[in-house]
C-alpha cells in the first residue's frame, strides 16, 4: 500500500557506480606507479649485464686466439668475436709494455649510461664508468 509522498520503487543496478570506478582507477594507478620505475631499473641492469658478458666472451676469444697464434689479437675481428646486439667495443687496443702484451677494452651498450673498461690480462677487474 502506498502512502502519500512516498515514491519507493525498486531500482535495478545495471553497472558500477562512479565511486567504484574511481577507486579501481586509483588502485591501478598506484600499482603502475610502483611497477614502472622498477621495470626501467631492471632494463638498465640487463643492458650492463650484456656488456659485462660480452667483455668476458671477448677475453675468452682473445685467449683462444693467443693459444693458436702465441700473441693477442689486434681487433675483435681478428679474434673472430662478434658482440651482442647493441653492444659496441669502442676500444680494442693491443698494447705491449715491458715485453708484456695486453688488450685494452672499452665496451658499452647503446641504451646504457655506463661503459666498461678493463685491461686484459694485466687487470682482471672491470671498471664501470659513466659515458
Amino acid at each position: 500500500m502506498k502512502t502519500i509522498g512516498s515514491t519507493f520503487e525498486a531500482r535495478h543496478q545495471n553497472g558500477f557506480t562512479l565511486i567504484e570506478l574511481l577507486i579501481v582507477t586509483v588502485i591501478i594507478g598506484v600499482l603502475a606507479a610502483i611497477a614502472i620505475p622498477k621495470f626501467g631499473a631492471t632494463r638498465k641492469k640487463a643492458y650492463d649485464a650484456t656488456v659485462v658478458s660480452d667483455i668476458r666472451r671477448a677475453k675468452l676469444a682473445a685467449e683462444s686466439y693467443y693459444a693458436d697464434n702465441l700473441n693477442y689479437p689486434a681487433s675483435a675481428s681478428d679474434a673472430d668475436f662478434t658482440p651482442s646486439s647493441g653492444v659496441t667495443f669502442t676500444r680494442w687496443q693491443l698494447e705491449t709494455k715491458n715485453g708484456l702484451s695486453s688488450i685494452h677494452f672499452h665496451a658499452d651498450h647503446v641504451n646504457s649510461i655506463h661503459y666498461y673498461h678493463t685491461v686484459y690480462p694485466a687487470d682482471s677487474d672491470l671498471e664501470q664508468r659513466i659515458k
